[in-house]
């Protein structure tokens, strides 16, 4: 399987390291956005949004990171423990799985004003994001993961979000101690967190 992305994007990873939990192995292709690769007429072909990350199975296209998620579980995952076949169970699967957009794309506007465009920090947007933080805390009360009992796909995309706000902002997730012991706990035993980390840190320094 051909998979375009960059390490610094956090959606990237979180394939990268549900592909490690399955045992998959990718033909990483990296693409370097900021001198247009995504526009090259050969990827278009393949995904005309020009989004990274694009999987390409046997000639077939997928892109949006939670869709390659669900995507490579249903077809390579060995039994349904990552996304469970209970519409109850893999409900709250998918609802986890919108959170973690929604909480990404309040982190993007918060952060992406100060290190690309060297804009004041918005304290209404920094407050935004700390509802939310406050909100994925609540999911985890009592819980090792962030959907029911074991692990799932929207722990790996909410690993990857987490860890990249964790780093960008320098934050001090102490503030939510059911995050900070999650992300603890998922930083001793996901396969491929060191890798994730080091996307973090080259996603910091890319974007100032």
């Amino acid at each position: 399987m051909d998979f375009y992305y960059d390490l610094v994007s956090a959606p990237c990873r979180s394939v990268l390291l549900l592909s490690k939990a399955l045992g998959l192995e990718l033909n990483r292709k990296t693409l370097d956005l900021s001198k247009g690769e995504h526009l090259a007429a050969e990827f278009l072909k393949l995904n005309p949004e020009h989004t990274i990350p694009t999987l390409v199975d046997n000639g077939f296209s997928v892109w949006e990171s939670r869709v390659i998620l669900i995507y490579l579980v249903e077809k390579y995952g060995k039994d349904d423990s990552l996304y469970p076949k209970s519409p109850k169970e893999r409900t709250i699967v998918n609802q986890r799985i919108f959170f973690d957009l929604n909480l990404y794309a309040v982190f993007s506007n918060y952060y992406y004003p100060i290190a690309r465009d060297k804009l004041p920090p918005v304290p209404e947007d920094l407050t935004k994001l700390e509802d939310k933080l406050e909100i994925l805390n609540s999911f985890l009360e009592a819980q090792t993961y962030v959907a029911y009992y074991s692990l799932s796909i929207a722990d790996f995309t909410s690993y990857a979000t987490v860890s990249t706000i964790a780093t960008c902002l320098d934050y001090d997730l102490s503030k939510y101690p059911n995050i900070a012991r999650w992300f603890a706990h998922l930083s001793k035993t996901l396969a491929g967190a060191d890798e994730n980390q080091k996307g973090c840190d080259l996603f910091k320094v890319y974007v100032w």
